[in-house]
């Protein structure tokens, strides 16, 4: 989409906290679509006859929120096609601003609470801003904010200052063919950044797909792995492939032999460092694939379309790869990001019940580690739908973007995963699905944690589900020893992951063996 013109919602509208940078976005969007763009605090300003952190000490923010409504709402009314709007960031507060965003596109700028606050300190008159004189209440402020940007927003971009403006216009792009309902996601990391697209309909039919593709298929001509079940159900809706490998399906197929295969297979394609490999299926296929994308002829890209629950909160998104040895999982992997991800929840209903209730330890182990919002809804037994899917896929994003390489915070995301690969190494892969033997390792991490309450909770959750919370199949010394072989390991010491609440998660934590010992004893029946 070359200009807002002929997109189906007549302006773009940028929200977000304040020291989002939503103004400097605004100005160089006009400038690189040729259009006007309007400031709502600026024109209220203008208005009001002095800046708006006066108008908050002269009239008090009741009276300052009745103008800026008002202001705001003529502003989205008026708005014709090709019109840039940066609106103040608590502007949203109000009902009936959000009703008058309605047909507008929406793009929040995500900018963390400490970035926003060094932004605005460096700013002059900085003291005089009534929303910026205290820390903690300016993280509160951001905090209590945060739900109502997410459920507005189309795309949600971070706040990268130089460069966030090409982004929205590559969201732009992305949208413009997107199914109604679909939101846009931008990860970025270290090396590089990429659109995650989730919505209903993505995965209806090859014409429409072609127009989400994050790649030139007229330049680079995908590659297709996949499993044999999801290839019958989806693989035509791709369209026009350069070829295809379907595994076998489950856990101990991602190993070398497979990798080996996928190799010899784009080999016999003709696949070239130009094209790129298309990773259809779960959480499997998509790191067999990863990795053979990324040491294929040294690197191809990656386009993930995950069909299961597990692939599409967690396992699609990060970059992470590798295939699993018969003495440890993942122990052979690379990083690489993919080049995009195209997420249909539809996709969800062809799953059988164990698969998706395996598939929500991953939600359940997300929301433990954001806690807020999406632990009190995942605590309360919500369901899963598109907005839980968003809400997993942008805390392991900003995981991702602080730390791409588990230098520190990602390690976060291995959160009851030490002991469940553990598990899942002793049994052989085949015993347990990846997330049964992850609710098994939460409930030895929180006995770990010492949050007995929290343990009890927990595991009421994961028997809702019908998942199980003891292991049969191997002995307890097999399974102490594949912990001690897990791959985060320094020497001879493997650090935990540990919860002090919901929302509060310490990485590289020493726990004592007999300790480890009396967590994992516990899960034996």
């Amino acid at each position: 989409m070359a200009d807002l013109a002929g997109a189906p919602r007549r302006a773009l509208v940028l929200i977000g906290f304040m020291g989002a940078g939503k103004s400097t976005v605004a100005a160089e969007l006009s400038e690189a679509l040729g259009v006007d763009a309007v400031d709502s605090d600026e024109l209220l300003e203008e208005r009001l006859g002095h800046p708006p952190a006066q108008a908050f000490e002269l009239d008090g923010e009741a009276a300052f929120r009745i103008a800026e409504e008002e202001l705001v709402c003529e502003l989205l009314g008026d708005a014709g096609p090709g019109s840039v709007i940066a609106l103040g960031g608590g502007s949203v507060g109000s009902e009936r601003v959000r009703r008058a965003l309605e047909p507008h596109l929406t793009v929040l700028l995500d900018v963390d609470p400490a970035v926003a606050w060094a932004r605005i300190q460096a700013q002059e008159g900085a003291r005089e801003r009534p929303l910026a004189r205290d820390w903690e209440a300016f993280t509160a402020l951001h905090a209590s904010r945060a739900a109502v940007y997410e459920e507005l927003a189309d795309a949600l971009l971070p706040a990268m200052g130089r460069g966030t403006s090409g982004r929205v216009l590559d969201a732009l792009r992305a949208l413009s063919a997107a199914p109604p309902g679909a939101r846009l996601l931008w990860a970025s990391s270290d090396s590089g950044s990429y659109p995650v697209l989730i919505g209903p309909g993505i995965l209806g039919g090859a014409a429409e797909l072609a127009e989400l593709w994050p790649l030139d298929r007229s330049v680079s001509q995908p590659f297709c792995v996949s499993d044999e079940t999801v290839a019958a159900l989806y693989a035509e809706r791709l369209g026009e492939l350069r070829g295809m490998i379907a595994i076998k399906p489950g856990e101990e197929q991602k190993t070398l032999l497979s990798a080996e295969a996928v190799w010899r297979s784009l080999l016999a394609a003709g696949i070239t460092r130009a094209d790129h490999v298309v990773a259809l299926g779960g959480g499997v296929v998509g790191d067999l694939a990863g990795f053979c994308a990324a040491t294929y002829q040294r690197g191809v890209p990656v386009v993930h379309i995950p069909t299961t629950l597990l692939a599409q909160v967690d396992s699609a998104y990060g970059g992470k790869t590798g295939v699993d040895l018969p003495e440890a999982k993942n122990y052979v992997g690379a990083y690489h990001q993919p080049a995009g991800v195209l997420v249909d929840p539809d996709v969800l209903s062809t799953l059988q019940a164990g698969e998706l209730a395996a598939g929500w330890v991953e939600v359940l182990k997300t929301a433990l580690i954001a806690g807020g919002t999406l632990w009190e809804r995942v605590a309360g037994g919500g369901e899963v739908d598109r907005h839980m899917i968003l809400a997993c896929a942008r805390t392991k994003l900003a995981v991702v973007a602080a730390d791409e390489r588990d230098a520190g915070q990602r390690q976060l995301l291995n959160l009851g995963h030490t002991i469940g690969h553990a598990i899942e190494t002793a049994t052989g892969y085949t015993r347990y699905r990846h997330g049964e033997a992850v609710g098994l390792g939460l409930l030895a991490t929180l006995r770990l944690s010492g949050l007995d309450g929290l343990r009890a909770q927990v595991r009421e959750l994961l028997e809702a589900r019908g998942l199980p919370v003891t292991f049969e199949g191997a002995t307890l010394e097999e399974v102490l020893e594949a912990t001690a072989r897990d791959k985060k390991r320094l020497r001879s010491r493997v650090p935990f992951v540990l919860v002090a609440a919901p929302g509060e998660v310490r990485i590289g934590c020493e726990v004592p063996p007999d300790s480890v010992r009396a967590a994992v004893a516990e899960l034996m029946p």
